[in-house]
């Protein structure tokens, strides 16, 4: 099997180094990959947009399948063009991505099909926004209708602050076309929770629950970021809770997609929040969540090569995906400054100094001669197990601390309210 992985991350790093320990022994390519992922796949110097090229070199190398990890390249339709010349492709249509690509879709879909979720109301003008909002109860969520890199979505305490994010998105543009339609929705109270499933747009089959941490500094502190940390499983995420999410949210999503006449395979992510109510979601995502991946991979008992096959060749059904009962705790490492303006090229030591069960994901690094140095804003993710939750997070953490770099950057905080 000849396996290619696009996109150039830790959550990609983590589908690469699962493959690997695949019974069928795939070869892997990584594009564009990064300084980790070179270490168990063949780079590929071929960015995760560029779909003819990808599509082109895919035919050319006889790939057998390809997962795209970014949003953006489902966004954009890979699958449509990797699916059109014939490659097996793990990742839903462009049709299908909009459950991500368009926050206002979304909502129109969930309301169509009684999916759980917050009262909104959609605009394509600001003055009828700003007058919406002004009538709204606080606090109250702003969100730019298209993908903005996780910097589109305000929640207000203040009228004000919300009139400012509604001329931010819709007039200064801050968002580029993202910004062009809101969603502008009552906020939601509770505990969040993310809850992924493989899905072949028939079959559902949830992945473990995980928590992730968005804002840069400890107590939710700071601007949000692509995510701090994550960790696997919640305690207070049942599983009677995750079959009620199952019935509820991810099979009436599915069942609906394809009832609009729309392809849907991969990953469906749900983004929830637990209320008084019960589950309700937040947003959905089309792929693998990141920091998310990093700590719901390692707990993952099944051959992943053997699920994405069968998701993306529609016989999902045919199997059953287990689970590792131990709890995962991951850690995500930046770079100073992050996410506002950060220096790169910073020689990273400490990597062959780590426990022999400890797991370190690669995202802004690249080589540099014989050196691994940093390129991005989150560097590395250190994902442990343990026995319970206290022992996965120290083992995670006595493995950061072995890390060096100029400016490292790094929370203290993560799945400490599972203790």
């Amino acid at each position: 099997m000849r396996v290619l992985v696009v996109g150039s991350g830790a959550r990609e790093h983590t589908i690469l180094w699962k493959l690997a320990q695949s019974p069928s022994a795939p070869r892997l390519y990584s594009a564009p990959g990064n300084g980790g992922t070179g270490l168990i796949a063949e780079n590929v110097a071929i960015g995760a947009t560029e779909i003819d090229r990808l599509a082109e070199w895919a035919l050319a190398n006889a790939i057998d399948l390809t997962v795209v990890g970014p949003e953006d390249p489902l966004a954009a339709g890979l699958a449509d063009r990797f699916r059109r010349v014939g490659l097996l492709v793990f990742g839903p249509t462009k049709d299908g991505a909009r459950i991500e690509g368009s926050k206002a879709w979304a909502k129109e879909l969930m309301n169509r099909y009684g999916v759980p979720t917050a009262r909104s109301a959609t605009f394509t003008s600001p003055t009828a926004a700003e007058e919406y909002v002004k009538s709204q109860p606080l606090p109250i969520v702003v969100k730019a209708d298209g993908l903005a890199a996780g910097k589109g979505v305000v929640v207000a305490t203040t009228h004000e602050q919300a009139l400012a994010a509604i001329s931010q998105l819709m007039r200064d543009k801050t968002t580029g076309s993202a910004g062009d339609r809101v969603v502008v929705e009552e906020c939601l109270e509770g505990t969040e929770v993310s809850l992924l499933a493989f899905t072949d747009g028939s079959t559902v089959v949830p992945m473990v629950p995980a928590c992730d941490y968005k804002r840069v500094f400890d107590d939710d502190q700071g601007p949000n970021t692509g995510g701090m940390g994550a960790y696997s499983p919640p305690r207070f995420v049942t599983r009677q809770m995750v079959e009620q999410i199952e019935e509820t949210v991810l099979k009436p999503v599915v069942h609906g997609v394809a009832r609009e006449g729309i392809s849907y395979s991969g990953v469906l992510y749900a983004g929830l929040m637990i209320t008084s109510n019960g589950p309700m979601v937040l947003e959905f995502n089309c792929r693998f969540g990141d920091p998310e991946t990093q700590v719901i991979l390692p707990r993952l008992k099944s051959d992943l090569l053997d699920v994405m096959l069968r998701t993306a060749e529609g016989r999902l059904g045919e199997i059953q995906v287990e689970w590792h009962d131990k709890p995962s705790c991951g850690v995500v490492l930046a770079s100073g400054g992050y996410p506002g303006e950060f220096a790169r090229g910073y020689p990273i030591a400490g990597l062959d100094s780590l426990d022999a069960d400890a797991l370190v994901f690669h995202a802004g690094t690249k080589r540099q001669g014989d050196d691994i140095v940093t390129s991005g804003g989150r560097v590395l993710t250190v994902v442990a197990t343990g026995r319970d939750m206290r022992e996965a997070r120290q083992n995670a953490y006595r493995n950061a601390e072995k890390i060096r770099f100029t400016d490292i950057h790094y929370r203290k905080d993560i799945a400490a309210r599972e203790l």
